[in-house]
């Protein structure tokens, strides 16, 4: 029985199909429903509440920007992975900031969708250090700026794992870096979210770039 339910969210119908039999590949993924605009995935969220919503950023009456941040403020729980050809601060680092978990080009390969989709299903998702970067100067530049008063401080360990998440850093990584095991980093990750109220690796990010506490060298 499949585990994980996705909505396709794209205004071309061939990139639609295209995703939708990349991931439907594998067993446990069900493609639920298709839409052509944020109004149509809204629309479809209304009555249906898939795992994952695979969203477009360019796309006419109601972009990909706009239907994340709405679907986020209405059903906080649902994952979505922006989908784009572009990977410019002016397309996915919004995207993200508006409250998807991850980010995918839509020349990756079969393999990598699939895995994109597992990863921000699963809150795992990683990313590459320079969308990482740009993520945190695309939020300090643009963003409200908060305070690191306002968010409960981190322990020393978990200002480490912070500090190499902020470069891109994959659990596996950040645990190599420390020398603990990945299980350790997940439950330092999972502390962090829950001290600051957040859901996942980047926000755990857009929370640390607003408040001025990563920077990148």
């Amino acid at each position: 029985m499949p585990e994980i339910s996705v909505l396709i969210v794209d205004d071309d119908p061939l990139v639609r199909s295209a995703l939708a039999h990349f991931v439907s590949r594998d067993p446990e993924v069900e493609v639920v429903g298709q839409a052509e605009n944020g109004l149509e995935a809204i629309a479809f969220l209304e009555s249906h509440r898939p795992d994952v919503v695979m969203m477009d950023v360019q796309m006419p009456e109601m972009n990909g920007i706009e239907a994340t941040a709405a679907i986020i403020e209405r059903w906080p729980d649902i994952r979505i992975l922006a989908v784009t050809t572009l990977d410019g601060s002016d397309t996915v680092l919004p995207m993200l900031s508006a409250g998807a978990s991850g980010y995918l080009l839509k020349d990756s390969s079969a393999d990598s969708i699939l895995a994109g989709v597992r990863e921000v299903h699963s809150g795992a998702s990683s990313l590459s250090p320079r969308i990482a970067s740009l993520l945190v100067k695309h939020v300090r530049s643009s963003g409200p700026t908060g305070s690191a008063a306002e968010l409960e401080p981190l322990t020393e360990r978990e200002a480490e794992v912070l500090d190499r998440l902020s470069q891109g850093m994959s659990n596996a990584e950040i645990a190599q870096s420390l020398i603990v095991s990945e299980g350790t980093v997940k439950a330092h990750l999972g502390r962090i979210m829950s001290k600051w109220h957040v859901r996942d690796r980047v926000q755990i990010l857009v929370a640390a770039a607003h408040a001025g506490l990563v920077e990148f060298r």
